[in-house]
């Protein structure tokens, strides 16, 4: 994980870098944002095209590229590493009407009560306006394992 910014009452927020930090992501946040990890990877992946012919250097460039082209996600963590918050924000974190921005506590509950501190200061971080009401998908219905 990456570490992004640090937010109010000794919260941290990283970003995750591979497949295997969303799964674990997933199993202790009780949602499936490896399923869209995975997605967003695979998508951007396949509009790579290497500027190297030598074989061992055809992906010299991938890494940068998928994560210069792929959505951001993101984790709250308290000082202990606890999960408490996943986000997802458009590729660099650059401002995109077209794009979903997705904020989600644990099973997909509404993180906004207990952290809009510290969400408010991942979109300071970022120049993006995180308000609950464009954020947070479930607003006025039930929350499920998406």
């Amino acid at each position: 994980m990456q570490y992004i910014c640090d937010a109010p009452g000794s919260k941290t927020w990283f970003r995750i870098e591979t497949e295997g930090e969303a799964a674990l992501e997933s199993d202790v946040m009780g949602h499936v944002v490896e399923k869209y990890f995975r997605e967003a990877w695979e998508s951007a992946t396949s509009t790579y095209r290497s500027t190297s012919s030598p074989f061992v250097e055809q992906n010299i460039g991938l890494k940068a590229h998928v994560q210069r082209v792929m959505p951001l996600f993101l984790t709250l963590r308290t000082a202990e590493g606890a999960a408490l918050v996943t986000a997802m924000l458009p590729p660099g974190g650059r401002y995109d009407p077209a794009f979903r921005i997705i904020i989600v506590g644990p099973e997909n509950q509404d993180p906004y009560p207990e952290h809009s501190e510290a969400i408010r200061k991942l979109g300071e971080h970022f120049g993006l306006s995180l308000e609950r009401v464009r954020c947070y998908p479930y607003a006025g219905t039930a929350p499920s394992r998406r």
